[in-house]
């Protein structure tokens, strides 16, 4: 049997979105019965890669558990929706990359949890390029 998957979709796929536009999208919890999930967290968040420390912040944070009587059904999709804000915008630069995504964690009742991650551009910021002398 194959192992169980998260897939992310978002409502308007393939396009930039601006600050305060709304996000909307669907999660689907993939090869698992609803009476192994646990719990599961949907993220919106931001984080950076390149030189220097990385950063991660929150934009918006959603836990459903069965311990806190939440129905979670994986025969049906998770819903997701968010009001994007002012920054910071995505960037894709020669030192640092700005990356926003949807991110959900599915927490099984045995074994490990695993995570489904969907990357979006917020803003419209023209990509780093490195200058010649």
């Amino acid at each position: 049997m194959s192992e169980p998957a998260v897939s992310i979709t978002l409502d308007d796929d393939a396009r930039v979105y601006r600050p305060g536009e709304t996000l909307l999208g669907e999660y689907r919890i993939e090869r698992m019965d609803a009476s192994d999930v646990k719990a599961v967290e949907v993220s919106v968040l931001w984080y950076t890669e390149g030189k220097g420390d990385e950063d991660l912040a929150v934009h918006q944070f959603e836990r459903l558990s069965t311990d806190d009587g939440d129905w979670i059904d994986t025969a049906q999709p998770g819903r997701f929706q968010t009001t994007l804000p002012r920054s910071p915008l995505s960037y894709d630069g020669v030192l640092l990359r700005i990356v926003w995504c949807v991110r959900v964690r599915v927490f099984p009742r045995r074994g490990r949890e695993f995570v489904g991650e969907r990357p979006f551009v917020l803003g419209a910021v023209q990509p780093g390029r490195v200058i010649e002398p």
